[in-house]
């Protein structure tokens, strides 16, 4: 069995998972270790009166006055028109959304915490409350901070030229589209271990997070330490989707509090708690004019999207990722020669918005796919057939689009073809007419999306972020014992990274992946790296372990050469060894006359040895483009709006697949979090700010009884400007379930007349279309 690019392996980080032998912050257990437990605010908006410490536990709570050197989260952007906000870890003179931290409390045990946390006197006094993007827009609304002159993080603008457009068109769609805030909903919430470690000088944080490199950064800058004195250990991560590749307040407050107090701290979030304070995400206001010709062909599009973003810009992604992403990714995959684009980033009382799995491409794949339906229906032609007509074809390949999107490669229009042929689509709508001949409402939706992954510097440069990512480092060595090490500094949390960077590692020096330990996460003993976020690991990370393999290999060639008396072109690496025709030398034995037997080698060596460390980006940096089509058949109940997928099929294009095993799993992972953004996921709160949805009763996931059997097909288009032809793919397939398939909730409705171009699309909302469209023909008879 092979274990290279491309094999089917067994991920190697589950084994530890399954039989109960991971370690998560969790875990941890450390003498003299207390825990922790938040005050939070219980309202969304007031300023704070006064705090008061229950009588005998002063030394046990701790608020922001208590905390005079922890600066406030300060995320810096050099956009024009971005507003700064001061994010405290701890809420002062007022609060801004409900579950904000107040006051941080210890105690010997979670409970205890907890219990001084209730008996905290917090006096306040209300401010009305902001709840949405349009209110917070009006003229005569409140300030969420009173320095600012509007409610505005990030306005920006993209001109186009639509007039010619606006005068020829022989269609003119105008929709307004909406997507639900939502909570990413880990497995394993945040959580946070602090301590000092006084031989080292050092501050020592155990944090669940995607990015460690990063947090060391933040906690040094907003504690005012040294980098050198701050130690950031990633231990087994349970998911993170983005959510964890920001500074949390609740690490900040942790690591403060383990320094003052000189013992141990521990944080872990509860559900509830992330329920409140973590809804932080997806939601988006639409409103676009599309301009067609008579054939459905794209002649312009005009664009206003509003992204409610919270009350505070989170470190280092900033306020305007979201809206950014956006106004950039809207045109998707299709040519589009005219486009106008206003974005508009909205304080609100909410919690701070956080990049989440697919970053603003889920809003604009469901706009753009709803909006390209519409098309097909206002002329009369198959959806499939428009799309075709307005794919960026493979002869145009590498294409850069309206918005200056670099297409590297890839064949789209096959992609759309491929998923509507797995789906039958012909076959379907004969179904589909004999079902409505029968008082059954079927249809079929497809959505296509292009996915940027490996954002490169000049992206992130371009958006004026504080931290640029550049060379991804990555380090491997051969042991004594000829097994092999790889360190990272990327991270690892559900995703499989372990096991495909040793693949990659294997591609070059042929040793089983069973014998090569990859070590990330631990800002100590890895190389630099800016982490795990858009879909980068196997292309960075994967990029940086090849190019120091493909280094330590022919190092080993010429060490192998002279212990077996030939030219280092003739060693052939296979198996674990170095061959010359039909004799050979192990890795192994190769490092034993490294390591332990100098005298072996040549008088001449090269002293750089068996350990190789090697930065890589990329050709191109601008980022590589994955792409896909899914497809699904519905079926909808028109007496109770409830819908039941049918079929979901999924036809994607991910460059080289380095673990075709571990990429199934990443797309029904990706594809199940779409179906719940589709049809279950809401975050509602009342007009007081309050959270309606703080517990699972009432924050509904997809369960497998909600799941269809999901269907794969892939082709393999190889980028040119990355090692191995290797794209992202992690983010891709939560991004176009909700476009497929309420497109096919209205495909199946439209002998009614309804259009659903909202999400979720609840029960409620599919019959409250239906009631209103059922009125209106009443109203017309």
């Amino acid at each position: 069995m092979t274990t290279g690019i491309g094999d089917r392996v067994p991920r190697k980080e589950d084994a530890r998972h399954l039989f109960g032998k991971a370690m998560f912050v969790g875990d941890i257990k450390m003498p003299r270790l207390w825990e922790a437990a938040f005050l939070r605010s219980p309202v969304a908006h007031a300023k704070i009166r006064k705090i008061v410490k229950p009588a005998g536990l002063e030394s046990q709570v701790f608020a922001a006055e208590d905390m005079p050197d922890l600066l406030p989260m300060r995320a810096r952007s050099t956009l024009p028109t971005y507003r700064i906000s001061n994010y405290p870890a701890l809420a002062r003179e007022k609060v801004r959304f409900v579950g904000e931290c107040v006051a941080i409390c210890i105690a010997p045990t979670r409970a205890e915490a907890e219990d001084i946390a209730e008996r905290v006197e917090l006096e306040l006094d209300p401010l009305e409350p902001i709840i949405c993007a349009k209110d917070a827009l009006k003229p005569d609304a409140g300030r969420i901070h009173d320095e600012w002159e509007d409610n505005l993080f990030l306005r920006t603008v993209h001109p186009g030229n639509i007039d010619a457009a606006r005068q020829n068109a022989a269609v003119v769609i105008e929709r307004e589209f909406v997507t639900a805030r939502q909570c990413m909903s880990p497995m394993e919430g945040k959580g946070a271990l602090a301590y000092w470690d006084a031989r080292a000088d050092q501050l020592v944080v155990y944090t669940s997070t995607q990015v460690p490199h990063l947090i060391r950064t933040g906690l040094a800058d907003f504690l005012q330490l040294s980098q050198g004195q701050v130690r950031v250990i990633a231990p087994d991560v349970g998911g993170g989707f983005g959510y964890k590749c920001v500074l949390q307040p609740e690490e900040l407050s942790v690591s403060w509090v383990a320094r003052k107090i000189g013992r141990p701290i521990r944080w872990t979030e509860d559900r509830r708690e992330h329920l409140v304070a973590g809804a932080n995400t997806r939601e988006h206001h639409y409103k676009i004019t599309a301009y067609a010709d008579a054939t459905g062909r794209l002649l312009a599009m005009d664009a206003d999207v509003t992204v409610d973003i919270g009350a505070y810009s989170v470190w280092p992604f900033t306020a305007c990722l979201e809206a950014a992403q956006a106004g950039g990714n809207l045109p998707g995959p299709y040519v589009l020669a005219n486009y106008s684009c206003r974005t508009y980033s909205v304080a609100t009382n909410k919690p701070a918005f956080t990049p989440y799995r697919g970053v603003a491409r889920p809003g604009v794949c469901f706009a753009m796919e709803l909006t390209m339906d519409a098309i097909a229906r206002a002329v009369g032609r198959e959806p499939l057939e428009v799309r075709l007509e307005n794919l960026v074809p493979p002869a145009a390949m590498p294409y850069t689009n309206v918005t200056k999107k670099f297409y590297d490669s890839g064949d789209y229009p096959a992609a759309a073809k491929a998923a509507a042929d797995m789906i039958d689509l012909m076959s379907f709508r004969t179904r589909q007419a004999d079902a409505r001949a029968q008082g059954r409402y079927l249809g079929l939706g497809l959505s296509c999306f292009t996915e940027q992954s490996a954002h490169g510097t000049k992206v992130f440069a371009s958006w004026g972020l504080p931290l640029v990512p550049g060379y991804e480092q990555a380090m491997v060595k051969i042991t004594p014992s000829g097994s092999i090490e790889v360190r990272s500094g990327n991270q690892g949390f559900g995703q499989g990274l372990e096991t495909t960077l040793a693949q990659v590692a294997s591609e070059w020096l042929t040793v089983d992946v069973s014998q090569i330990k990859v070590t990330m996460g631990d800002t100590a003993t890895t190389p630099y790296s800016t982490g795990a976020y858009a879909s980068r690991g196997m292309v960075m990370a994967g990029g940086a372990v090849s190019k120091a393999a493909e280094e330590l290999a022919r190092r080993v060639r010429i060490h192998a050469a002279h212990l077996l008396q030939c030219k280092p072109d003739n060693i052939v690496l296979r198996d674990g060894a170095a061959f010359h025709g039909a004799t050979s030398v192990t890795l192994a034995e190769i490092a034993y006359a490294w390591y332990l037997r100098p005298d072996q080698l040549a008088s001449d060596v090269n002293t750089q040895g068996l350990e190789v460390t090697e930065g890589y980006k990329p050709d191109v940096d601008s980022g590589v483009f994955t792409y896909a089509t899914h497809a699904a058949t519905v079926e909808v109940d028109v007496e109770t709006g409830q819908t039941r997928i049918l079929d979901y099929v999924i036809f994607e294009d991910c460059g080289r697949r380095v673990n075709p095993l571990i990429l199934e799993g990443q797309a029904y992972g990706g594809a199940a979090q779409g179906i719940g953004s589709a049809l279950f996921e809401e975050v509602l709160y009342d007009s007081a700010g309050q959270p309606l949805t703080s517990t699972f009763a009432d924050y509904i996931l997809p369960g497998p009884a909600e799941l269809p059997q999901f269907r794969l097909g892939h082709a393999e288009t190889l980028s040119p400007y990355t090692r191995h032809g290797i794209k992202g793919v992690g983010e891709g397939a939560a991004i176009a379930p909700g476009g497929a398939i309420v497109n096919a909730i209205n495909d199946a409705l439209s002998p009614l007349g309804v259009e659903i171009n909202q999400i979720p699309a609840t029960p409620d909302r599919v019959l409250a279309a239906i009631i209103k469209s059922k009125g209106r023909e009443r109203s017309a008879a």
